[in-house]
């Protein structure tokens, strides 16, 4: 025991050391624990958070470089969802969506670039909006038809690929398809675990190369979110059996209108 005590000293100055070396105050550091914990919350089965989690981090971070923050954690968790619910899946209906959202991740790659981050910032802060009417409308539309055929799969798999790529948005776009098609819960809770795994894993090399977002400063960031992440997943387990999502959906759309906006007027 004695031997591994400076190694867990080395581990909390490690820590301290990331805490201290950025500019992110200590209520930035709850906000994005609190976005690591929804994070891996979502990922462990519970729905609708993909909004203000890219909120929460865009408001700590920036609205690009928080991107390439959130990345790495989306991999755990999604690696976590594909080996807990891929039993569930149904790759008959991934194959629909996987192409178009790898199309919609190239053009978002091109999009932003080289764009700058006010640019950037104001365009994440519209996709953030259009989810937050999206999540409202399926609340509502779930009484009526919604088109389940190839354009639909297109349209909405080309829109999905651009959101993940410009701001880990793709939950309410893809969610809109599988309510076409009346997927049930755990089916879509394991199609959407791969889905998003394989349009990750695809975007990984983009964060790193082209935008840069991933570096070696961002994933010491992710070490110490990680245990919030771990907890949600957990959480996420835990809750979705017996949670009703539609008693915290309105608060989460109110708050993630609120954070959309203070991001877009935020100099």
């Amino acid at each position: 025991m004695k031997r591994q005590l400076p190694r867990i000293n080395d581990l909390g100055r490690g820590m301290m050391e990331i805490f201290e070396g950025t500019d992110i105050s200590f209520h930035g550091w709850v906000v994005a624990m609190t976005g690591s914990f929804l994070l891996g919350a979502a990922k462990g089965g519970l729905k609708g958070f993909g909004a203000i989690i890219t909120t929460m981090f865009a408001l700590v971070y920036g609205s690009k470089v928080s991107t390439g923050i959130v990345m790495p954690l989306l991999i755990v968790g999604d690696i976590f969802a594909v080996l807990y619910y891929h039993r569930h899946a149904q790759w008959s209906y991934l194959w629909k969506l996987m192409p178009w959202m790898l199309i919609g991740v190239l053009v978002g790659v091109w999009y932003g670039k080289e764009l700058p981050e006010d640019a950037f910032k104001r365009g994440m802060a519209i996709l953030i909006f259009i989810s937050v009417i999206l999540m409202w409308t399926l609340d509502r539309v779930k009484k009526y038809q919604v088109p389940d055929n190839r354009l639909f799969a297109g349209i909405m798999g080309g829109i999905s690929g651009f959101a993940t790529m410009v701001g880990n948005l793709a939950g309410p776009f893809s969610e809109l398809y599988f309510l076409a098609i009346r997927m049930p819960k755990q089916m879509f809770i394991g199609t959407t675990a791969w889905l998003f795994f394989i349009t990750n894993m695809f975007k990984l090399p983009f964060h790193i190369w082209s935008w840069e977002t991933i570096n070696l400063h961002s994933l010491k960031i992710d070490l110490v979110l990680l245990p919030a992440l771990l907890l949600g997943l957990w959480a996420g387990i835990s809750l979705v059996k017996i949670i009703k999502q539609n008693q915290f959906r309105l608060i989460i759309m109110v708050l993630t209108a609120l954070g959309a906006l203070f991001i877009f007027f935020r100099n």
